[in-house]
């Protein structure tokens, strides 16, 4: 049997395995262990195992992600989340679909300290959904809001899915993270606008809140400042060469950790659970990374990818055509698997095949993170819609029925569907950033 068809059965198996509801880094280790034994030999497989476990678990690039995780963590357990909503209320909520736009936009912000899009779904959820309910908004919106602002973590630095595609592909992490600026940005503005044109057709969805003074407003911007130099100095550090991911992680969750204290808006016991949290998420993210390494290790002997790399490179069709299929993989694919789970698993497969096309590694990663977005609000997974569902039920003490906010998030999806075609046709908005600094 040719190693190929060994590997398709390995595809199958795995395939089959997912509807036991086995976590997907065990079966990704275990298919890849199997798989890679079978064509070479088991005392390889098992060198393998142990090999790469070990070089995951000790990789220094890795420490990014607990430390960026742990940041976010402080940053939502000190009530830096709930500051960024109430600056960007006290700008936007006087206008219809207000307290919507100003959830989107504090989604933007609470994500360049968290890259967690569920933590910060979940985050503005607690906050806005509760302001949103006293001011008679559609449940619609404002649930469908806040689980498509929440996507935006995933964009806007520093993200931890951009760290693991860094890492998996050998790019540069900061020029991933300076890359991801724009694209975020540019989805929080079709999301405003999104909102804005659903509230000047129906004026009810979204009632205007109140208005505030400019020295309000001016305040509460004030209220950001230490948010905002936070935001500056890691990134920017990142950005010239200043210190490495790592580092800026260290040194981001150090200075969310003293503002906390200097503020007197954490206590021992938030402290404790933001370090449980950031546990056990960094514990599921490095065992995805393993169970994805040790199936990439099996996928290479296989040669499916480069089989497939070559197939695609014969085709009759242009590239960007090639590249919609390869998108349109990724969105149906992250309708029904976990975003992180299902890049972890997909991008040794596809990632030759982009190099093959000619197509820049940077901006190939911003297109997936914007549609594995997509998956994180879109049936039967979304993730984002199921954190909102629990936030609504136990913080407004009412059920919203998941179809309805499935209905809220439909006009969002459009908006990141938009976003996408804007980056096919103009790759210098992912490109800009990175290439003015990285060369």
């Amino acid at each position: 049997m040719s190693p190929t068809m060994i590997g398709i059965i390995g595809l199958v198996i795995m395939i089959i395995m997912f509807f036991t509801e086995m976590p997907v880094a065990f079966v990704m280790g275990i298919v890849g262990f199997a798989g890679f034994s079978t064509l070479i030999s088991p005392n390889a497989g098992l060198a393998l195992l142990s090999r790469n476990v070990y070089e995951v678990f000790s990789s220094y690039d890795l420490t990014t992600i607990p430390l960026f995780i742990l940041m976010g963590q402080l940053g939502f357990n000190s009530g830096i989340s709930k500051r960024l909503y109430e600056a960007a209320y006290k700008f936007l909520g006087s206008i219809r679909g207000g307290l919507a736009m100003a959830t989107v936009t504090a989604c933007t912000a609470f994500g360049a300290i968290c890259g967690s899009s569920p933590a910060t779904a979940a985050t503005m959820a607690t906050v806005g959904l509760p302001e949103m309910k006293r001011y008679n908004y559609d449940d619609a919106l404002a649930t469908g809001s806040v689980a498509s602002g929440g996507g935006i973590g995933m964009i806007m630095p520093p993200s931890v899915v951009l760290i693991i595609y860094g890492i998996l592909t050998e790019q540069s992490i900061g020029a991933l993270f300076v890359a991801g600026i724009i694209p975020a940005l540019l989805v929080c503005v079709l999301f405003i606008i999104t909102v804005y044109i659903q509230c000047r057709i129906n004026p009810d969805l979204g009632p205007a809140g109140e208005n505030f003074s400019w020295a309000e407003k001016f305040k509460a911007f004030l209220g950001l400042f230490e948010t905002v130099i936070i935001f500056v100095t890691v990134i920017g550090g990142i950005f010239i060469g200043l210190f490495t991911p790592t580092e800026g992680a260290g040194i981001g969750a150090f200075a969310v950790l003293v503002v906390s204290m200097i503020r007197r808006q954490i206590t021992w016991a938030a402290f404790v659970k933001s370090l449980m949290e950031t546990l056990r998420t960094s514990c599921m993210v490095l065992m995805l990374i393993t169970g994805a390494v040790i199936f990439g290790k099996f996928l290479a002997v296989t040669r499916i990818p480069f089989e497939i790399a070559g197939w695609v490179s014969g085709l009759d069709m242009a590239p960007i055509l090639i590249m919609a299929v390869i998108i349109g993989i990724y969105f149906i694919g992250g309708c029904f698997m976990d975003s992180l789970a299902f890049i972890t698993l997909t991008v040794p497969i596809f990632f030759p095949v982009v190099q093959t096309l000619g197509f820049d590694p940077i901006w190939f990663g911003l297109i997936i993170v914007m549609v594995t977005e997509m998956g994180v609000i879109t049936p039967p997974v979304g993730i984002n819609v199921y954190v909102v569902y629990g936030v609504a039920k136990n913080v407004l003490k009412e059920e919203i029925p998941l179809e309805k906010i499935f209905k809220g998030i439909f006009p969002f999806l459009i908006a990141v569907v938009i976003g996408i075609i804007l980056m096919m046709i103009f790759p210098q908005i992912v490109l800009v950033l990175p290439n003015l600094l990285y060369q």
